[in-house]
């Protein structure tokens, strides 16, 4: 079992590949160059692992070269030896291209690591996508994040700003000289949004825009509408596509704030909720009270394999209270089995409530 050390350590690899690839591509920009030195100051170890893939990018450069270096020869002598194969963590390939391993095995750390940081670079690559949008120049491209059902993700943005992907999800985020702009194709996503006078930070989901003014807030794009709710600083919302006659006004939004749009309609007005409620998703929760059970099941179904089906039409308005983790199904079925008059059902492929 990996150790909370090594997951972390090998998060900072994963970022340090990152960089290191993006420098790669062409000269960094001044933002990107702030941003990459506030990255290494963040701690001795960021420095240690961009040096580390700066090693492993060099030695691989010299296997082009000498054929005693070539990957096919590596590989060979990787499968030929006897010794205990090096297991595929950065930090132990950091140390072997530093020498802190035989050198019998040096050879089989930088195939490791080739591995590793061409693996990285495709997948850089193939996260950018062009954004298409009035604001947004055709062929501009943009990195792209998406998690698929029950997956969910962080990412710290080279602005030091950090997104939060929940279930079923995507988003689309382009970094230009003026502005920062995040497109949330579907899904949901919390941001932390660093303060950039000089650079603001809109997001676009459906019908609504969103410009934050140094916060967090979390952004859900459902079916009909749009749910923007803060949890710190304050937010602008407005319309994506307002109507050329009119331009109505953004509205502002504190924190424990919430605003609804549907469909376009304007306007909307916000209302206070529990914003650590509305954002338990990040601790990977769902809270409910006095909800409807359909409303429930709507939402666990957005985490679980197994999808709950209410049988029964009479249970839809049954009002369920609660925090439940996302993660633990079989926690939620075992509450289910406990309310009276109600029998739960567990199939291969669904639960079935009645």
């Amino acid at each position: 079992m990996i150790s909370n050390e090594e997951q972390v350590r090998a998060a900072i690899a994963e970022q340090a590949g990152e960089w290191f690839v993006a420098n790669e591509e062409g000269p960094l920009d001044a933002q990107d160059s702030a941003a990459l030195a506030a990255w290494l100051k963040t701690s001795p170890v960021h420095i240690e692992e961009f040096l580390g893939v700066s090693a492993i990018a060099r030695d691989l450069r010299e296997a082009h070269t000498d054929s005693k270096y070539s990957l096919e020869a590596i590989l060979a002598r990787a499968r030929a030896a006897n010794d205990t194969p090096v297991q595929p963590l950065w930090p132990r390939v950091i140390d072997a291209v530093k020498g802190r391993t035989s050198g019998r095995w040096l050879t089989a750390a930088v195939a490791m690591a080739a591995c590793a940081v061409l693996s990285l670079g495709l997948l850089w690559k193939w996260n950018l996508r062009p954004i298409q949008h009035p604001s947004a120049p055709d062929g501009i491209m943009a990195l792209h994040f998406e998690t698929r059902h029950g997956e969910q993700l962080s990412r710290r943005l080279a602005d030091n700003s950090v997104l939060y992907l929940n279930t079923d999800s995507a988003v689309t985020i382009r970094y230009g000289k003026t502005e920062r702009l995040v497109m949330l194709t579907f899904g949901q996503a919390d941001f932390e949004v660093a303060h950039e006078p000089d650079r603001a930070f809109r997001v676009i989901a459906g019908s609504a825009e969103v410009v934050a003014l140094g916060t967090k807030f979390d952004v859900r794009l459902e079916q009909d509408s749009t749910v923007v709710t803060v949890v710190e600083g304050r937010v602008a919302v407005g319309l994506s596509n307002p109507s050329r006659n009119r331009s109505p006004p953004f509205v502002q939004l504190s924190a424990d704030q919430q605003i609804r749009i549907l469909q376009g309609e304007w306007p909307a007005a916000p209302v206070a909720v529990d914003a650590q409620s509305a954002t338990a998703w990040l601790r990977r929760e769902i809270v409910f009270d006095h909800e409807p059970l359909e409303h429930v099941a709507a939402e666990y179904n957005r985490y679980t394999s197994k999808p709950i089906e209410i049988a029964t039409p009479a249970l839809r308005n049954l009002q369920i209270s609660g925090v439940f983790a996302t993660d633990d199904p079989e926690a939620f079925v075992a509450f289910l089995r406990s309310l009276k008059g109600v029998r739960v059902e567990v199939t291969p492929t669904r639960i079935r409530v009645s």
